[in-house]
């Protein structure tokens, strides 16, 4: 009899526990409960490892199959299957095995593209934790920090910031000065100072992932590689010399790539990101700004700008020293960013829509109006 076909229940006895096999990638009771009418008509549940060309490989409980997507290609680029998303996949047998669908996902990863259609892009899939590695070769960019923590807050996901690349700055003091920066910029956020050509702090990361999925998230030359080979144990990603001119490294990772670590808990490496822009993350932002959040609350007008309007408590925080400018200036920039996003998108959909119409006829109007409704 095959893993595949055998209830999660059933690996859980109440003397010998015996784990099942897709466990230590975070197969559950819940993920079995989604499953339940596919696993009905004998097809397979698998989670995605890697995804190119049209396929992907998919990990069951019988070892890694290679599946065609056709199936699951839809013309929204937030629906196509991702690397972490749980697979319904063919029996064996199959030549080829085709993804007939993948479960809802608890939580993604998403930023906006660099086209001018304003579409997002998944990352990853079923995230617990979004780690961001910030290395401190480079000058701290505390905005773009504040960026990524905004994207990684909106996923559903924990941001954890990684300070890479710690044995670079052998003075204590001025390492524990840099990362008293970055958290008073990542309120409510880990910062974790490591060295993983040193090996220092590994244990500390490793001890935070292990219990869920990670998403591994920074720009090229971040040592993102290095950190991945450090938490798996071994070189499973090729890795790179940055540049000496300015810190930056080439794209060392090109594809998402779903890694098991041997503490428990699997990592998503992700190819280094050039632009992280914003999509649809309002919740984000304002946790990212929590301390703005805070304060708008005693302005005198709940519609507030914190421009120039009398009783602006943000802005007595500005002016008393209590909040920096520099917080208040990045948090306009992402919220104006995010509205344009927002708008774009909504713009986008209604063009869309009055597409379907006039091709449609009634059938458009139907159509039309049903997604009037997802907007509202």
């Amino acid at each position: 009899m095959s893993f595949s076909s055998l209830p999660f229940s059933s690996f859980l006895g109440s003397s010998s526990p015996v784990p099942h096999p897709l466990a230590p990638y975070g197969w559950d009771a819940g993920w079995e409960a989604e499953f339940a009418p596919y696993a009905e008509r004998g097809l397979v549940p698998g989670r995605v490892v890697r995804v190119d060309r049209g396929q992907c490989d998919v990990v069951t409980a019988d070892g890694m199959v290679r599946a065609d997507t056709e199936f699951v290609t839809p013309r929204d680029p937030l629906k196509v299957v991702c690397t972490g998303d749980w697979a319904v996949v063919d029996p064996d047998g199959g030549d080829p095995r085709y993804v007939q669908a993948y479960l809802p996902r608890r939580t993604s990863f998403v930023r906006s593209t660099s086209s001018k259609r304003s579409e997002g892009q998944i990352l990853a899939a079923n995230v617990d934790h979004s780690i961001i590695a910030v290395s401190l070769a480079a000058e701290l960019d505390l905005g773009r920090i504040e960026r990524f923590l905004a994207l990684g807050w909106e996923s559903g996901g924990q941001p954890v910031i990684v300070l890479t690349k710690a044995d670079l700055v052998p003075d204590a003091a001025t390492l524990a000065h840099l990362v008293e920066d970055v958290e008073t910029t990542a309120p409510g956020v880990q910062v974790l100072p490591v060295s993983a050509a040193e090996g220092e702090g590994v244990d500390v990361l490793a001890a935070v992932v292990s219990g869920g999925t990670s998403v591994l998230l920074g720009q090229s030359g971040a040592g993102k590689s290095t950190l991945a080979n450090a938490l798996a144990g071994t070189d499973v990603m090729e890795v790179q010399a940055i540049r000496d001119v300015d810190g930056k490294g080439r794209h060392t990772t090109t594809t998402r790539n779903l890694i098991l670590l041997p503490g428990g808990g699997v990592l998503i490496d992700t190819p280094g990101l050039r632009g992280v822009g914003l999509f649809d993350a309002e919740t984000g932002v304002g946790q990212v700004f929590s301390e703005i959040e805070e304060l708008a609350e005693g302005c005198r007008f709940h519609d507030c700008a914190h421009a120039a309007e009398p009783g602006c408590a943000v802005l007595a925080a500005v002016e008393d020293g209590t909040l920096p400018e520099r917080r208040l200036d990045s948090y306009r920039k992402l919220i104006r960013e995010n509205q344009r996003i927002v708008a774009k998108t909504d713009a986008r959909v209604r063009a869309e829509l009055r597409r379907e119409w006039r091709l449609r006829g009634a059938e458009g109007r139907a159509a039309m109006e049903a997604k009037r409704g997802r907007l509202r």
